[in-house]
């Protein structure tokens, strides 16, 4: 046996190992899984903009305006007139001087990390940032302080220790937690340390603050952190990330980040996508409050049923259950039941946190709620799992980050 087929073999033994399922159309609530109609409870598609008419027929024109793809990075071939278009309205929606696009979300947050973060400086990154975080503290030239999840004081020990133009970066919206980062107490001790902000706001644009710009703009705090990633594969239902910051800021970026350079520019169809998704957006603001409410009608459906669900307000919703072959056989029975949750494993979360994690869209209607928590509930009865109520988080200065991060 083959040192790969070994560590396979080890990751089936663990219950960790995983597997694509093929889905056949367009991301909604409802689709096709592996031949089989079900309740789609895992996808980032919060705002139901990955197939709506106006969004697909923007991308198809692009192709046909633009073609497919882009032919090189930004600063070898130049700029199309569609990402420029884009980078314009969305530093106007996030309220900033400047933009620059990125291929993913991943490359946009181990760019920034990476070019900001200067061997004279340290970066701090919460323990469950998410993985491209992670690794674009890895790839810094800076030291990494790991500080344990949302813990202020901790964050405040290791800036009285650290130089002045330091980096704080943090999710806005944890991924597989759904909490929201205390943003306006770590810009206070950014601001009393002299120390840069970066906010990752991946899943809370389209879900949180005045028009769905966010948890920096539900906060107030737009002139106060210096760098905002966002994401156009979430909310906006396209591909791509971008980054919104100051004019000079986004001068250096484009000059220093590695992933932004080195990259063929995002697809126009996509770009354009993104940009029919935005003004939709724009237009339809009382498309985040259904979100939002639909995030707490699941909550009272999952409370009816039985099951106590974490406090919160976002549409991450995680089902504890802690051992990772007990939550995959809870997955398959709600997916027999015709709701497909997916059951996130080590090394995604911590060990002894597996969980099921549920996402809403605002295209979910009362009737889909209701039945996908029956089915959880009965898959749970018939697995004879239960659950924690709470999300498990580490407490180890980042071990666990410093090992693996966290995926999406």
């Amino acid at each position: 046996m083959s040192d790969v087929e070994a560590q396979l073999a080890e990751l089936h033994r663990l219950g960790l190992h995983r597997a694509t399922r093929l889905i056949s159309g367009p991301q909604g609530p409802q689709v096709l899984l592996d031949g089989q109609p079900v309740l789609l409870l895992c996808s980032n598609n919060y705002l139901g903009f990955a197939d709506h008419p106006r969004v697909r027929e923007a991308a198809a024109d692009a192709a046909m305006r633009w073609g497919v793809g882009a032919g090189a990075s930004r600063l070898v071939s130049g700029t199309m007139t569609i990402h420029d278009s884009l980078e314009q309205r969305l530093a106007e929606f996030e309220q900033s001087e400047s933009c620059v696009l990125f291929g993913s979300g991943y490359l946009a947050n181990v760019g920034v990390i990476s070019a900001l973060a200067g061997d004279d400086c340290v970066v701090f990154s919460d323990e469950l940032n998410h993985a491209s975080i992670v690794d674009g503290c890895r790839l810094a030239r800076a030291e990494t302080f790991v500080y344990e999840h949302c813990d202020l004081e901790h964050l405040a020990w290791g800036l009285r220790k650290a130089p002045r133009g330091s980096v704080i970066v943090t999710d806005s919206v944890f991924s597989m937690d759904g909490d929201i980062a205390p943003l306006a107490e770590i810009v206070e001790l950014a601001a009393r340390h002299e120390a840069r902000v970066i906010v990752d706001e991946a899943h809370a644009t389209g879900a949180l603050g005045p028009g769905g710009r966010g948890a920096v703009a539900a906060a107030g705090l737009e002139d106060q952190v210096d760098v905002i990633v966002g994401t156009l594969g979430k909310a906006l239902g396209s591909y791509g990330a971008y980054v919104c910051a100051s004019s000079v800021m986004i001068d250096y970026l484009v000059n220093a980040a590695r992933t932004l350079i080195f990259s063929t520019a995002p697809p126009p169809p996509a770009v354009a996508g993104a940009l029919a998704a935005l003004e939709l957006l724009c237009e339809q603001p009382r498309r985040v409050g259904k979100l939002q409410a639909n995030s707490a009608l699941m909550r009272a459906a999952l409370a009816g049923v039985g099951i106590a669900a974490p406090d919160g307000v976002t549409q991450i919703i995680p089902l504890v259950v802690g051992d990772a072959g007990d939550v995959v056989a809870l997955s398959d029975a709600a997916l027999a039941r015709g709701v497909f949750v997916q059951a996130i494993r080590p090394p995604t979360v911590p060990a002894g946190s597996a969980r099921l994690r549920l996402t809403l869209m605002a295209s979910h209607s009362a009737s889909e709620i209701a039945r996908a928590a029956s089915a959880i509930a009965e898959a749970a009865d018939e697995t004879n799992v239960s659950f924690s109520g709470e999300c498990v988080e580490t407490r180890s200065g980042g071990g666990a980050q410093a090992a693996v991060g966290r995926a999406a």
